[in-house]
């Protein structure tokens, strides 16, 4: 396996892992799958912006993917990312997650990132859960019933880790971009 940066040729994969998320999981509360053309804007978005956008992949196959993006878009959140990670269902519990993830939050250190923030879809999503705990992540909270999404109210996890000192010392550098220039 091995883990690269994702770009536009991978948006037929990225969208089918996705899709597949949206169709059967709470992970994601959007309710219809978007096309590849649509993740790939969003891959742009990502990459436009210097952020990690990475792929796991396999014999030529994307296993899975990861990504991080801004948390919130004031100026004052600009050494905080919120991560996202989708592992297709038949490559799910076999390292996938950890590895492309993990890859993810060294890119994060890299950038000086200072927290990354999960904003995971479902209290009983053990699988998204527990792979944050193991790259050590810590749970912040539960949003109870924040969405509706296949017939019943879906709660969400906050997990955080500190990167870089966290908040021991006051940050380097400007910060991550928010927005495209």
């Amino acid at each position: 396996m091995i883990i690269r940066g994702a770009n536009e040729t991978d948006a037929d994969a990225l969208a089918a892992i996705y899709g597949h998320h949206v169709l059967h999981g709470f992970g994601t509360f959007e309710e219809e799958p978007p096309p590849a053309a649509e993740m790939a804007r969003r891959l742009a978005a990502i990459r436009g912006l210097g952020l990690p956008y990475l792929v796991a992949e396999q014999d030529g196959v994307v296993l899975g993917f990861a990504y991080a993006g801004p948390f919130r878009l004031r100026p004052a959140y600009r050494y905080t990312l919120e991560d996202s990670v989708y592992i297709a269902p038949d490559a799910v519990g076999k390292g996938v997650g950890r590895a492309v993830l993990g890859a993810v939050i060294e890119a994060c250190a890299d950038l000086g990132v200072r927290q990354l923030v999960a904003v995971i879809g479902d209290s009983g999503n053990a699988a998204s859960i527990g792979l944050h705990t193991a790259l050590g992540f810590t749970h912040q909270g539960v949003g109870r019933s924040f969405g509706f999404k296949h017939g019943r109210w879906v709660d969400i996890v906050w997990m955080q880790k500190a990167l870089n000192g966290g908040d021991l010392t006051s940050p380097e550098g400007p910060g991550v971009p928010l927005s495209g220039s």
